[in-house]
């Protein structure tokens, strides 16, 4: 793509998934003026799965950004220009024959004046775009600064020994240093380089760890003032919005059903504290009772293959393979990678793939294939103290399971008092789907497969 202003190559929203049609530009991470080798990234953008980052299908000077942060773009719509090495040395001679131009926008002023204190050192009118956008910062006439470069050409050293010297901002006679300021990004525009919008006021995602309250909103109802309410507005972002239509859609079109069964863990425990030094050497992760509990699902599954289903109107879709999704909470969001093809894992296998799919969620670096192929959900609501829970489906599925909090506590065996390790499984269900005598006698294998481990349990 070329633009009459600014020539370059268009850079396009690529197709990352089969249902993907759009994507919304979460951060730039370059700016105009950056050189951009192949496969840079350029921009972080937001799908209404994860947020992924977008490297650069070429090499070249970034010249031009197409999309502000927070805009939404097509798959396949250009998004930024890149002027390719190619472009940059057939463009050299008309951006000369631009600047000299005299009716050039009142940003080129400094330029001009710039070459003219140049005397004839034919290259002191040449700025980088890393010299102008550096000015503009600072508000520097560069008039005013002695170039070193060839043929005294103003290098970026230049302007950074012109600002460590602490001179102030040349304004001229009657011009203040505003104005200087705003011919300076002015100059640096008019090349292609643009300096990032500072934010327009506190924009916060999260009400979490907050150092400061932002100043509260002037709100007005039938023209009178609301103050002193002591509130303060939080930006919804494309995640969170995602996040609230997934919900509203499940808690909308599936009729939820909730069953729990309590499961005596206590083998599993000393299992686990048996193996989980010498996993740590070995494997290098820690292995958690998620992995144990993953491997007592898919058991359960195979028995009771309804749990892996879809409805679809006139017909449920059962999945064959088992693709176990993890909901993964961070401060501002909840995401549920995929472990696919879950049957097929021993327990070690899962607990790799566990700590994997979690640090990559909690980092921000999940892929789209990491989160595609749900077919069952599992969420350990146990991780922050919860014993118990009514869990919203992942749409579309048939069914989410959430494993609480391990408790000691006094049970009776055999009209014996035992202290043992309980945990509660709690199961909401499409009742489209399923009923409560399958959904029970799946609960029970679970259950039956945890407190099945004992200290002779290989994990390979």
């Amino acid at each position: 793509m070329n633009d009459q202003a600014t020539k370059g190559t268009g850079v396009k929203v690529p197709h990352l998934a089969e249902s993907l049609v759009s994507a919304t530009i979460g951060k730039w991470l370059k700016q105009p003026g950056d050189y951009i080798e192949q496969y840079d990234v350029l921009c972080e953008l937001i799908t209404d799965k994860v947020t992924v980052e977008m490297p650069s299908p070429i090499e070249g000077r970034l010249v031009k950004l197409l999309a502000e942060e927070g805009y939404t773009a097509a798959v396949g719509e250009d998004i930024c220009l890149i002027e390719e090495p190619h472009q940059a040395a057939g463009s050299t001679a008309e951006a000369a024959e631009a600047v000299s131009q005299p009716q050039r926008a009142q940003g080129g002023q400094a330029r001009r004046e710039a070459q003219a204190a140049g005397g004839e050192a034919g290259m002191s009118g040449r700025f980088s775009p890393a010299v102008l956008k550096l000015a503009a910062e600072h508000g520097i006439a560069l008039s005013e600064v002695k170039g070193t470069g060839l043929g005294g050409r103003i290098t970026r050293k230049d302007v950074e020994a012109y600002v460590a010297s602490g001179k102030p901002a040349a304004v001229e006679e009657g011009k203040s240093v505003d104005a200087v300021n705003a011919e300076a990004a002015a100059e640096a525009a008019s090349a292609g380089v643009f300096l990032p919008v500072p934010p327009k006021g506190p924009v916060r995602s999260t009400g979490i760890h907050l150092s400061e309250n932002p100043p509260l909103p002037k709100i007005e109802v039938e023209g009178q003032p609301l103050d002193g309410r002591g509130e303060y507005l939080i930006d919804v972002t494309p995640i969170r919005n995602t996040i609230s239509s997934r919900m509203r859609q499940s808690v909308t079109e599936i009729p939820h059903a909730w069953t729990m069964i309590e499961v005596d863990v206590t083998n599993l425990v000393l299992l686990r504290n048996k193996v989980k030094g010498e996993f740590m050497k070995q494997e290098g992760i820690n292995i958690t009772y998620l992995a144990f509990l993953l491997k007592a699902v898919v058991g359960a599954i195979k028995d009771y293959p309804i749990m892996n289903s879809v409805w679809a109107v006139d017909k449920i879709i059962v999945k064959r393979d088992i693709n176990l999704a993890l909901a993964v909470g961070t401060e501002d969001f909840v995401v549920t990678p995929v472990i696919q093809k879950a049957d097929q894992m021993n327990i070690a296998g899962l607990a790799r793939e566990i700590d994997s799919l979690t640090r990559k969620a909690r980092a921000g670096k999940l892929a789209l294939s990491d989160m595609q192929g749900g077919t069952f959900t599992v969420n350990n609501t146990g991780s922050f103290g919860s014993i118990l829970s009514y869990p919203i489906i992942n749409y579309p599925q048939a069914a989410i399971l959430t494993f609480e909090s391990i408790v000691k506590k006094p049970v009776v065996i055999q009209d014996m008092i035992a202290v043992r390790s309980m945990v509660n499984l709690c199961l909401s269900l499409d009742h489209r789907i399923l009923d409560g005598v399958i959904c029970g006698r799946f609960l029970q294998r679970v259950k039956e497969n945890l407190e099945a481990y004992n200290q002779d349990t290989k994990l390979y």
